[in-house]
Order: C-alpha cells, then sequence, then structure tokens
C-alpha cells in the first residue's frame, strides 16, 4: 500500500527522502518559512511554495485516512464490508473514487426504490437484471400484493430500484462523469425580467461554452450572477448519448425486448432523475474549485505584489486622505510614522477653499518639512493631487499616489483604536496611508488581506482555501523581509514563523515594560518564547542596535559559530567580515561544509554577509502625472499616457491614468507576443505606458493598449 509519501512524491514529481523529510520537520514543529530558508540539506533545497504544497498534500491525505475509517466502519456495521471492499477502500487515494465506493452503502433518505424495498420488490428487479429470457409479465404477478395491486405496479417498482443501482453504480458514475468532463458545455440564461436590474452580466444573458475552454474569471462572473438572481446557470451534456452509453452497460446482447425496454426505461430514468444531477453537481463543484485556485492564485501573486510595494524608508511624509463635502484629512508624521499634527483643508467641491487649504499646506510643510506627500486614491484623489501641484511646494518634496483601500477598515477597527484612541477616524485613515508609503508591508498586515484591494472575485471563492492562501501570502512576505524586533507592531510580528499572535502579544508587552530588545539572545526572556519558538522565529528578528552585526541579519543564531570561524579564519574581527564582500569572496565555503551545515547554508550565509539585512524591495516611485487628463472626458483614441497598475486579473491589468476612472488593458493588448498570463508582463504598482483605444463615457470605461509603446 502506498504511502502519504509515496502520494505526494508521485503527484509533485519530489524526490521521496526529500517528501519525507518535509513530513518529518512539519511533525516536529518546523514552520515553512524555517524550513526553506534554515534546512535547505535535508529538504533538496525546496522553496517555500513546494513545502507548502506538501504540507497542504499531507494534510488532506490525513484528513482522506479519516474518512476512509468512517466509511469501512460504516459499511462494517450493517455488516456487509468484505475483505475486497476493505482492500478497495484502503488502496484507494481519489475523493471522488472513494465516495462512489460508498454510496451504495451510505444512508439514504426515503426515495422510491426505498419503497420499492420496503414493498418486497428487490427480488423482481434482480430477476429483471439478470436477463435471463424469463415472462416479465408472469414473473411480475408473483409480487401483486395489497400494495402491489398489479404487475404493471411490480415493474413500475422494480424499475425504481434498478434506476437507483444505476445511479449508484461505480461503472455509469465513471462514464458520466468522463462525458462531463470531456464534452459539458455550461450555458446562462437572463432571468426573465431581470435584463435591466442585471444589466451588468449582460455578457452572459444567453452565453454557452465548452467547460474545459470557460475561464476563471467567466465562471465565476456566471455564479455571481446566479447567486445575486440575474442568471440561471446550468452545466450539461448530450443527454440521448449518455443514455445510450449506459444502456449499453447494462442491457444485454439477444435479451428479450420486454426485458431491454424496461431495463433501459429503468436507465434514462435513473440518469434523468438521479445519475444526471449528481455529476453536474459534482462536476459544478470541481469547476468552482478550479476557478476558486486561479482566483485565488491571481489574487496571493497580487497581494505579494503590493505587500513587497518598495517602502519609502525613513522619510517625513505629509499625508492627505481626500474627500469633497467632508474635506481632506491632512496629518504629518515623523520618520517612525509618529503622527506630529493634522487638520483639515477644503480645495475641492463644493467649498473649493484653495487659498486656505493652501495656506494651510504651506505652514505645514514649514513647520514639519515633510519629505514626501501621499495622497491617497479614493474620492477627491486626482482633484487633491492636481491642487498640491499647483501651490508653491518645495522642488524637492515628492507627490506620491497611495493606495487606500481597507484603510476606513483599518480606522474603525480595534487596532487603530489601540494605536490612536484620543483620534477619530478619520484622523487614523490618514495616518494610514503615510504609513503606508513609509513601509507597505508593516501597515497592510493590519487589514484583512480580502479588503486591499487586488485580485478578482475574492468574495465569491471558497473562504477556508482563501484565507489559507493569503495568510501563507503574508507570512511569505513578513518573513522574506525581516523585522526589526525593537519597532514591528504585534500584527506584524504574529506572521514571523515561529510567532503567532499571543507571542506577539507577550514580545510587545515585553518591549514596553523593559524598554528595546539589545539582542536577539535577549528575545529568550520574553514569557512563553520557548526553544522550539526562538529557533523558529530568531533568524527573522533584527536587532539593529545590537553590539553583534548578525543580530541584525539573516544569519540563523545556529550558525553563528561558523561565521566566527570564518571570521578567525581570515585573521579579523566579527564586525570586520560584515559587508566586507572581497574578504567574504576569498573564504572557500567547502572548509565549513559539515554533517549539519552544508553548502547551500553556507552559500547562503556568505550571501548574507556580504550585505547584511539588505532589503530586497527596492525604491519607490512617484506617481503619474498626466498634466492634460483630468477626467474621461479628456481622454482621445489614439493618446499616449502614463500610468500605473493598480491591479492584474486573468483578463488584463487595470491602470490608474490620473483620472477617477482606471483603464483595463485586456490580456490580449498586454504585448505584441502571446500572453497567458498577465502576470507575466506586469506587476501591481508598475509604470507603464499605454496608448487609449476607446473611451465609453456612458458607462465609464476606458480601453487601454500597451503594444507598441515601448515599454
Amino acid at each position: 500500500m502506498l504511502t502519504h509519501s509515496d502520494i505526494i512524491c508521485r503527484d509533485l514529481g519530489i524526490a521521496k527522502r526529500n517528501v519525507e523529510s518535509v513530513v518529518r520537520l512539519l511533525e516536529e514543529g518546523a514552520t515553512v518559512p524555517f524550513i526553506a530558508r534554515y534546512r535547505k540539506e535535508v529538504t533538496g533545497n525546496l522553496d517555500e511554495v513546494a513545502i507548502e504544497e506538501i504540507r497542504v498534500r499531507s494534510e488532506k491525505l490525513s484528513e482522506l485516512d479519516k474518512r476512509k475509517q468512517y466509511i469501512s466502519e460504516a459499511i462494517s456495521a450493517q455488516g456487509v464490508l468484505t475483505d475486497d471492499l476493505q482492500r478497495r477502500i484502503n488502496e484507494c487515494y481519489d475523493a471522488v473514487e472513494l465516495e462512489d465506493i460508498y454510496l451504495p452503502y451510505k444512508p439514504k433518505r426515503r426515495t422510491k426504490a426505498s419503497v420499492a424495498r420496503e414493498r418486497g420488490l428487490e427480488p423482481l428487479a434482480k430477476m429483471i437484471m439478470a436477463q435471463n429470457n424469463v415472462d416479465l409479465s408472469q414473473s411480475a404477478r408473483r409480487f401483486v400484493t395489497n400494495e402491489v395491486p398489479d404487475a404493471e405496479c411490480a415493474i413500475s417498482g422494480a424499475s425504481d430500484i434498478i434506476a437507483e443501482w444505476v445511479s449508484e453504480s461505480e461503472k455509469a458514475r465513471g462514464i458520466v462523469r468522463q462525458m462531463f468532463q470531456r464534452d459539458a458545455s455550461v450555458t446562462s440564461k437572463v432571468v426573465k425580467g431581470k435584463e435591466t436590474e442585471g444589466a451588468k452580466y449582460e455578457n452572459y444573458f444567453d452565453f454557452s461554452e465548452p467547460l474545459r475552454r470557460c475561464s476563471s474569471h467567466r465562471y465565476l462572473a456566471m455564479r455571481r450572477g446566479e447567486e445575486e438572481g440575474f442568471l440561471r446557470v446550468k452545466i450539461g451534456i448530450d443527454d440521448e448519448r449518455a443514455i445510450e452509453r449506459l444502456k449499453g452497460l447494462f442491457v444485454k446482447r439477444h435479451t428479450r425486448k420486454d426485458l431491454s425496454d424496461v431495463i433501459g426505461d429503468a436507465v434514462a430514468d435513473g440518469y434523468k432523475r438521479l445519475l444526471r444531477a449528481s455529476i453536474e453537481t459534482e462536476i459544478a463543484a470541481e469547476a468552482k474549485k478550479r476557478s476558486d485556485a486561479a482566483a485565488i492564485d491571481i489574487f496571493a501573486h497580487g497581494l505579494r505584489q503590493v505587500l513587497m510595494a518598495p517602502p519609502l524608508g525613513n522619510h517625513r511624509v505629509l499625508a492627505v486622505d481626500p474627500g469633497f463635502r467632508t474635506g481632506c484629512k491632512v496629518v504629518c508624521l515623523d520618520e517612525q510614522g509618529n503622527l506630529l499634527a493634522h487638520d483639515v483643508i477644503y480645495p475641492c467641491e463644493p467649498r473649493n477653499d484653495r487659498e486656505g487649504a493652501a495656506r494651510t499646506m504651506l505652514r505645514l510643510v514649514d513647520k514639519y518639512k515633510p519629505q514626501d506627500i501621499a495622497v491617497g486614491n479614493g474620492t477627491a484623489s486626482h482633484e487633491t493631487e492636481r491642487f498640491l501641484r499647483g501651490i508653491d511646494l518645495p522642488e524637492d518634496i515628492r507627490i506620491h499616489s497611495v493606495s487606500e483601500q481597507g484603510a476606513s477598515i483599518y480606522s474603525a477597527s480595534e487596532i487603530s483604536r489601540e494605536e490612536f484612541p484620543d483620534q477619530d477616524i478619520t484622523v487614523r485613515g490618514a495616518v494610514s496611508i503615510g504609513r503606508r508609503l513609509l513601509d507597505p508591508l508593516a501597515e497592510l498586515v493590519k487589514i484583512d488581506p480580502r479588503s486591499i484591494g487586488v485580485g478578482q472575485y475574492q468574495h465569491d471563492v471558497n473562504k477556508a482555501d482563501l484565507k489559507r492562501a493569503l495568510d501563507f501570502t503574508v507570512s511569505s512576505c513578513v518573513n522574506q523581509v525581516g523585522v526589526n524586533v525593537n519597532t514591528a507592531s504585534k500584527q506584524l510580528l504574529s506572521y514571523v514563523a515561529g510567532i503567532g499572535e499571543t507571542l506577539a502579544a507577550n514580545i510587545v508587552a515585553y518591549r514596553a515594560e523593559n524598554g528595546a530588545f539589545g539582542s536577539r539572545a535577549e528575545i529568550k526572556r520574553v514569557p512563553r518564547m520557548g526553544d522550539k519558538a526562538y529557533q523558529q522565529c530568531a533568524g527573522f528578528l533584527r536587532v539593529p542596535i545590537s553590539k553583534n552585526p548578525l543580530d541584525n541579519s539573516a544569519v540563523h543564531p545556529e550558525s553563528y559559530a561558523v561565521v566566527e570561524r570564518m571570521s578567525k579564519d581570515v585573521g579579523c574581527k566579527l564586525t570586520d567580515i560584515v559587508g566586507n564582500e572581497r574578504t567574504i569572496n576569498d573564504i572557500d565555503l567547502t572548509r565549513y561544509v559539515t554533517d549539519r551545515v552544508g553548502l547551500p547554508t553556507l552559500q547562503d550565509i556568505a550571501a548574507e554577509l556580504r550585505k547584511p539585512g539588505q532589503d530586497p524591495r527596492v525604491a519607490a516611485e512617484a506617481s503619474v502625472n498626466n498634466a492634460d487628463v483630468t477626467s474621461i472626458a479628456d481622454l482621445k483614441s489614439g493618446m499616449l499616457l502614463s500610468g500605473k497598475v493598480s491591479n492584474v486579473t486573468a483578463f488584463g491589468a487595470f491602470v490608474d491614468i490620473g483620472i477617477k476612472e482606471n483603464g483595463l488593458v485586456h490580456v490580449s493588448q498586454l504585448s505584441d507576443r502571446y500572453v497567458s498570463n498577465p502576470l507575466d508582463v506586469v506587476k501591481i504598482g508598475q509604470v507603464v505606458r499605454v496608448r487609449v483605444l476607446d473611451v465609453d463615457e456612458s458607462r465609464k470605461r476606458v480601453s487601454l493598449s500597451m503594444k507598441g509603446t515601448d515599454v
């Protein structure tokens, strides 16, 4: 019998010994980031994506084992579990196939077939299916009772039993399932009378496409339209062809016509009434699962790009949360993101107090000397940005457009109330916008990833799968960048490998009571920071003020002795070797290979010593400014503009070109070459050159192209 490792090895194409090593480490309590970064020798240098996939598949196989045990016990309780059936259950590694095995033994609601059995008609059904060319009418008359008044009723009841057998037959289900997988079409029709109300789904009012060619975003759009009551969606195959295939399975050659007709009718009934709906539901669930996976993958990639957006760093920032009637909320932040001052200006409609707004802005700029201005990209953002560019600001101040997706959720959250108990939600929202510019990762971890405003149909996909993927993405980003243990928020710390919410809170509490951590070793003093937790998190926590420079690097404490040997061998102090690329390049790493420390780890150590604690994120870009374009009315076909990618989906990329409406670059317009995945060409935050293809003012839609724009 295959082991879990055998199955994962076969499915993923990963060496069995590496799979077993990963599973063992996970069982010992190791985290995915730790395994990927610090256990490369035993995993064959697997990256965190492969390790996470092994973890997920191992969990699913364990769940399948539990289901097998339940099914075996349920069938055994009925007294019908044979050795052959137990063997088939044990050797089954497909959840769908396992349920097919269990289906005939599964407790059922009261059905036509169960009523017929209660009336003693199962022997007649077996007699018919034996197809021994008996006289059907004569045989049926033997089953006439008070509840079965005549032979015709007896045959009808037996047919109900046969129909259920057909629907529960593994072979029949396999045939129909295969036909659905290969030939099914998905169709959608508008619900009569909902044409106007459901106009946004007009592309699907009369739509049909082979299911295997239906993209994830189209399938999810149809299902959303159905859920909202505007569409009826159906997945189907050629029913007559399916029935003929099933008749060939159940009706023997040379069977008497009266018997073959009854069996044929029962097959058709079993297919139409029971089997078709069951398989359609199953195939629809599979299609939804595939579509969810594609949407979640795009969401996770987009989230990674947003979280890994370049930080501005330690700059003084003035942040503006734009608005019309309620004004623009303005806050001034120091280099660490601490709130220094706040005010409100009204440069936009309806007040249009541009002079007063300019005086306030220049006063704040003169007093707090911000190096950059962050402008939220929501309502009134473009009007506010144009106002700012029109006043006499110092030339060296850069203006940035910052996504404010989720800022309102943060501002009303318990997290923001803890941080700013004396400020209202408008000030908290503006602070969040400014901090996103300073360090997007550190600020965005405080918000539910689903509210960050990337991806497609994230509210329609499986919530558990989405949460798992997004938590993995956030954790991956946090651990890739590393965290300053003395400045990180509780939310940021909770994503560090091995920490979690409780330990994160303990770290913050310890820091508040005892002051900044002076070394990595001091982190061990935090309540509930055991040896295992410290092992998992230490390499991802940074202590910049430590006397040991390795404490501010990704070198794990378990490897400090190796680095100390290196520095001793080259005749210099530890502080002198860190950052000394020439000295590090001269070190023969093979001299330090041991049973526990292999070349992959040593190469990582050398790379980290060359540029200790280097942030993998690159420098931030200022926002795009198309001076001649202020609204959709200013756009003309053929215009060349600059823009910043705001979102990437399966069907293309949305680009902010400086007006309220983002333009769409369809996947077919992303490049002169064929593009199967938009993420291969563009990423969120990327500045691109685009050409206006079409402008639909009535529907507020702008079509763009990147072809021939020398991107």
